[in-house]
């Protein structure tokens, strides 16, 4: 892989990180006013659309059975990973939790590379650290809250690790496929956000009745998209290290036009944050 090669995918990463970020503050603002359920079914529905005419355009055929397993576990934890992110921006607190969720949907696949083809570098090491305590910050920075913010929280762990698996099984697809296996793995959250829904007894939405989460889904599916052209470029692990930038676009679209309250210990740790994603990306 040469560099410029890998620029090329550092780039398409990071701008993945910007459309996810779009996407999850639109989702997050259309749980307000709907199940975080019926939120992901119409987002999956949506990115769904999107995909299927994309796949048309270009012609491209179905990976193999192999990679089709791989998306479709893909699927299945990016939809954990949506609805509980969802869920905890809804209660407005996008500060402490979209920085917590990235650090650890970046952690896991930096984890697993680790474990598949050796120990990362000093620097990735010294980056783990730095995330654990950009975490302690923002958690004790909610931990004298009530209610909401510990829910909030915990959601957010469940969120990263949705992701992290996400950014796992995707970069297992064999190279070339763009959107068929994004397809698969669409119609998978789809199918689990169906299945939630029926659980909880919540019936299917009408689709003009929740406009950010149908933009949520194009949103989601532009970042996918953007995601697995830059894995074919770069490393699985910097490509979802860099592609977990999305907590700022998300933070700063809540402070800007939600006016959430961002506290001084909140943005030290957002910061520990970030700073810990680039240190386990170089």
């Amino acid at each position: 892989m040469t560099p410029s090669m890998n620029l090329v995918g550092m780039i398409l990463a990071l701008a993945s990180a910007l459309v996810w970020g779009g996407g999850d503050f639109t989702g997050g603002y259309a749980t307000r006013r709907a199940s975080q359920y019926q939120v992901l079914a119409l987002s999956a529905l949506s990115g769904l659309v999107v995909m299927i005419v994309a796949a048309l355009v270009w012609r491209e055929s179905f990976p193999s059975l192999r990679s089709a397993v791989w998306a479709m576990l893909a699927g299945a934890s990016a939809a954990l990973g949506i609805a509980a992110l969802y869920r905890s921006l809804s209660l407005g607190q996008a500060a402490s939790t979209a920085p917590t969720a990235g650090v650890i949907s970046a952690a896991l696949p930096v984890v697993y590379s680790g474990l598949t083809s050796g120990l990362p570098a000093l620097s990735r090491l010294f980056g783990f650290g730095l995330a654990f305590a950009g975490i302690w910050l923002v958690a004790a920075a909610v931990s004298k809250k009530e209610g909401d913010s510990a829910q909030a929280f915990r959601l957010a762990w469940l969120a990263g690790i949705g992701f992290g698996a996400f950014f796992i099984f995707l970069g297992l697809v064999e190279p070339g496929k763009i959107f068929t296996p994004l397809i698969i793995a669409r119609s998978l959250t789809l199918m689990t956000g169906l299945v939630l829904m029926r659980l909880n007894r919540l019936s299917m939405p009408a689709l003009t009745g929740n406009p950010p989460a149908l933009l949520a889904g194009i949103l989601d599916a532009g970042g996918n998209l953007l995601y697995i052209l830059a894995k074919q470029y770069t490393r699985v692990d910097t490509a979802a290290v860099l592609a977990s930038f999305y907590p700022v676009s998300t933070v700063l679209l809540a402070a800007l036009i939600l006016k959430e309250e961002v506290t001084m210990r909140q943005r030290v740790g957002l910061v520990l944050c970030l700073g810990a994603i680039a240190l386990i990306t170089i």
